[in-house]
C-alpha cells in the first residue's frame, strides 16, 4: 500500500489555473506547487500574472509559466491551449477552472435589482464562469489522455449560490450584491461536472470544490451578518481551500468523480 505522500505527489505533473493572477488561482498553484507539479497560469491581468509567477519559489524541476487570455474570447482560449499543449509537450495533468465573474466585480447590470440586471451582462458572465470551462476541458482533454500517468483531474470552482439560494438581506447596506447570472453560471458549472465525470470516465476524473464566502475585507456590515449566519462563524480564507484543491488534483481521490466538496464553513446545512 502506498503512503499518503507517495499519492499527494505530483513531481513532473503539469497543471493548469485560469483565473491564475487571483487569490484562489494563486493558492491552487502555491498547493500544486508544494506537491511537486509545475503549472500554468492563465488570466486577462498580464501585470497581475508576472508578479505571482515571480512570487513563487521553485525546485530545479519546476516551473511556472503564464499565459494571457481573455475567457470571454473562444479564440483567445483555443490559442491558449494550443500554447498550454507547447509548453507541456502535450500532456497535462490538471485542469483547475477557476476564473469567474463573482459578486464584487464592477459591471454596468450586475450588482443591482433584478428588474435592473443587464442581459448583455447576464450573457457575458454565463460566457466567462460555464462556456469558457467547457470549452477549456474540452480542448484539455486529448492532452490529460496522452499519456499513461494516474493523474487525469479536471476541479471545477464553483459556490454555494449554485447550491441554495441567496438571502439578499446580507448586501443591504453594501455595495455587493449576488447578481442571477453568477448563480445561474455556478449552479450550471455542477452540473456540467457531472455531465463530464460520467463522459470523460474512466480516463479523467472531474469534481466540484463548491465555496462559500472568502474574506476579502468586506463591509462590516455583511460580515456581521456572515458571521451570525455561518455555523463557524467567519469567511473563508485562502489556506481552507488547500486540502481540498490537494486532494482533487492527486491519487488521494481516485475513486472520487463527479462530486463536490462543499466548503463553506456549514451554510448550507441550515
Amino acid at each position: 500500500m502506498r503512503t499518503l505522500n507517495q499519492l499527494q505527489d505530483l513531481t513532473g505533473c503539469w497543471a493548469l489555473i485560469t483565473g491564475g493572477a487571483g487569490h484562489i488561482g494563486k493558492m491552487a498553484c502555491q498547493t500544486l506547487l508544494e506537491q511537486g507539479a509545475s503549472v500554468i497560469l492563465l488570466d486577462r491581468h498580464h501585470d497581475a500574472l508576472v508578479a505571482a509567477k515571480e512570487s513563487f519559489s521553485l525546485s530545479n524541476h519546476q516551473k511556472v509559466e503564464v499565459i494571457d487570455c481573455d475567457l470571454a474570447q473562444e479564440s483567445a482560449i483555443r490559442a491558449a491551449i494550443k500554447s498550454v499543449a507547447e509548453i507541456t509537450s502535450g500532456q497535462l495533468h490538471i485542469v483547475i477552472n477557476n476564473a469567474a465573474f463573482v459578486g464584487t466585480d464592477k459591471l454596468t447590470g450586475w450588482c443591482v435589482p433584478f428588474e435592473q440586471q443587464s442581459f448583455e451582462t447576464f450573457n457575458a458572465c454565463l460566457d466567462v464562469n460555464l462556456s469558457a470551462p467547457f470549452l477549456i476541458s474540452q480542448l484539455c482533454l486529448p492532452l490529460l489522455k496522452a499519456h499513461d500517468h494516474a493523474v487525469k483531474s479536471v476541479i471545477n470552482i464553483s459556490s454555494i449560490y449554485g447550491v441554495v439560494g441567496p438571502q439578499m438581506v446580507m448586501y443591504e447596506g453594501t455595495d455587493m450584491g449576488n447578481p442571477a447570472a453568477y448563480a445561474a453560471s455556478k449552479a450550471g458549472l455542477m452540473q456540467l461536472t457531472k455531465w463530464m465525470a460520467c463522459t470523460v470516465a474512466p480516463s479523467v476524473r472531474v469534481n466540484n470544490i463548491v465555496l462559500g464566502g472568502v474574506f476579502r475585507g468586506q463591509d462590516p456590515a455583511f460580515l456581521e451578518k456572515y458571521h451570525q449566519r455561518v455555523p463557524l462563524g467567519r469567511m473563508a480564507i485562502e489556506e481552507d481551500v488547500k486540502g481540498a484543491i490537494a486532494y482533487l488534483s492527486s491519487q488521494l481521490s481516485n475513486y472520487m468523480t463527479g462530486q463536490s466538496l462543499i466548503l463553506d464553513g456549514g451554510w448550507t446545512v441550515h
